[in-house]
């Protein structure tokens, strides 16, 4: 299989599940993410520690790259997330609009994104923000 696959997130739960699926798969995989692998070694053939926040970071993580399987986020718990709303959401869009981008620029094949239950409202939509 000569697809080359970039997991972004691959530092986070879901991610490093994705890198170890591919590479079980038999694809090479670049991991990315703003921290390593919390609980175990990353399976990842190349593993990079960016800032997908910086357009730069993110041509850097698609260079070469044929399929992006892209769940990086600014995360924290729910807690965490309707407490500091503002900064989550603009750290969210720079990584989603910028991975789209170099992923356009450098020619990318596929792109899957996938959100979190953290993008949900938790009140009812007749009830202010």
């Amino acid at each position: 299989m000569d697809k080359k696959m970039l997991v972004t997130g691959a530092g986070g739960f879901i991610g490093w599940h994705m890198v170890r699926f591919l590479k079980n798969k038999g694809f090479w995989v670049r991991g990315v993410d703003i921290k390593r692998p919390e609980f175990a070694p990353s399976d990842a053939d190349e593993f990079h520690l960016l800032d997908l926040r910086r357009l730069e970071d993110c041509r850097k993580a698609v260079k070469d790259i044929d399929y992006v399987f892209h769940f990086a986020a600014n995360m924290g718990g729910i807690g965490y997330i309707t407490k500091i709303r503002a900064d989550t959401m603009h750290d969210d869009v720079l990584i989603n609009t910028h991975m789209l981008e170099a992923s356009l620029d450098e020619g990318v094949e596929r792109f899957f994104f996938a959100s979190s239950a953290c993008v949900y409202r938790t009140t009812n939509r007749s009830q202010s923000l």
